[in-house]
């Protein structure tokens, strides 16, 4: 419920409700899939592969990988299988479903 809050992110100081940290956590794991303007380019994950990031007939796909780095989002780990992080999908998903229903935070997003 929104009763119960927490603060997030830790020692920011703001509270939030437990859908709250659902949605900031999942803008963050998304955020780690779109592509981007600095930097390199292309999608936070694929920080070390310019290729991916740059080359026309790469740049649009993404690689899972097992784990991400905790500063820059870089993709670590295997990344020659769809695990965990192929459920992105859901919440792409979700979060449209969410903008389109009761999430003013999230329709931001479009």
């Amino acid at each position: 419920g929104g009763e119960y809050l927490v603060e997030c992110p830790t020692g920011s100081g703001q509270m939030m409700s437990c859908l709250g940290v659902a949605e900031f956590l999942s803008e963050r794991l998304i955020g780690l899939f779109e592509p981007k303007e600095s930097g390199i380019g292309g999608r936070p994950s694929l920080r070390v592969h310019k290729k991916m990031a740059t080359d026309p007939h790469f740049k649009d796909y993404c690689l899972f990988y097992e784990h991400f780095h905790g500063d820059n989002g870089r993709g670590v780990g295997a990344a020659h299988q769809t695990g965990w992080t192929g459920l992105i999908a859901k919440l792409i998903q979700a979060s449209g479903v969410s903008t389109q229903t009761e999430s003013p935070k999230l329709a931001r997003r479009q």
